[in-house]
């Protein structure tokens, strides 16, 4: 089976090899492909975290990129004329092939989906036809507010801003109520099944039995929606091991979606040329 990790971060410094370590990695090139080879992932979609002024990412040639705004994980003030300035530098990313959307961080940047100066980034995104990734969800920081992220505020972003195609990242993990009833109620939002496990699990059975509840839940709820064909695999590396994560969504997806949900939705989503 052929595996597409439609969300993973790649980056220097201290915090990338530290959570890479955690995860039984190591966060290098030589490694990331040792282990993508190894868990069967063949391609990925790198979540940016540079700058969007930096317009050629030295990303692995393996990986397509969403273009990160304000992605860096600290709370960068975001307005109408910082916006401005970025669209040119923006658009020059989604003219390339290998940029296949952009990736917004609303719970570490204080501001709403919905909020009417990003309407030019959702007119860019239309305009090339590339989905808007968003971090839905619990946030890796205790200065991120909850609100921002919660998944409840892409029914507003989605129902006004019909012509662009969100991906909710992480499926708002852990509201996954609110997020299965965005999704049912938009058809403009897909989903990303990522970051829902950190580190290495060393005994798997142990830990399906510990979350249990958990898992559980969340395979009930994806059952109620019944869209398989909206859902991608990711892991959230490094913060994720790729093997742990590969086992831990075929507990979730029924097998005969496997094939959808790992490979053929991303593709699709991602408007993926894939030789």
């Amino acid at each position: 089976m052929k595996i597409i990790d439609a969300h993973l971060h790649f980056g220097r410094g201290e915090y990338f090899d530290t959570v890479a370590r955690a995860a039984g990695h190591e966060n290098t090139e030589t490694a990331l492909r040792r282990d993508c080879r190894a868990a069967g992932i063949v391609h990925g979609v790198i979540m940016g975290n540079l700058p969007v002024e930096e317009l050629a990412p030295n990303y692995p040639d393996l990986f397509h990129y969403c273009v990160g705004i304000a992605g860096d994980g600290g709370q960068t003030e975001m307005s109408a004329a910082r916006i401005d300035r970025l669209l040119p530098a923006l658009e020059q990313h989604l003219r390339s092939e290998r940029c296949v959307g952009i990736k917004l961080y609303p719970g570490y940047n204080y501001f709403y989906l919905y909020d009417d100066m990003l309407a030019p980034v959702y007119e860019l995104a239309a305009r090339y036809g590339k989905p808007v990734a968003v971090h839905t969800g619990l946030t890796a920081t205790e200065k991120a507010l909850l609100k921002y992220a919660h998944p409840n505020v892409m029914d507003e972003a989605a129902t006004k801003f019909r012509q662009v195609n969100f991906v909710m990242c992480h499926l708002g993990e852990p509201y996954f109520i609110d997020s299965i009833a965005v999704m049912e109620k938009n058809p403009n939002v897909t989903a990303d099944l990522s970051g829902m496990l950190e580190g290495k699990i060393v005994d798997f059975d142990r830990f399906c039995a510990r979350k249990h509840f958990y898992i559980e839940q969340l395979r009930g709820w994806l059952a109620y929606l019944n869209a398989y064909d909206r859902l991608m695999f990711g892991t959230d590396w490094p913060l994720a091991n790729f093997g742990d994560y590969v086992a831990f969504t075929k507990l979730l997806i029924p097998e005969e979606h496997w094939d959808a949900v790992f490979y053929e939705n991303a593709v699709r989503i991602y408007h993926l040329h894939l030789t």
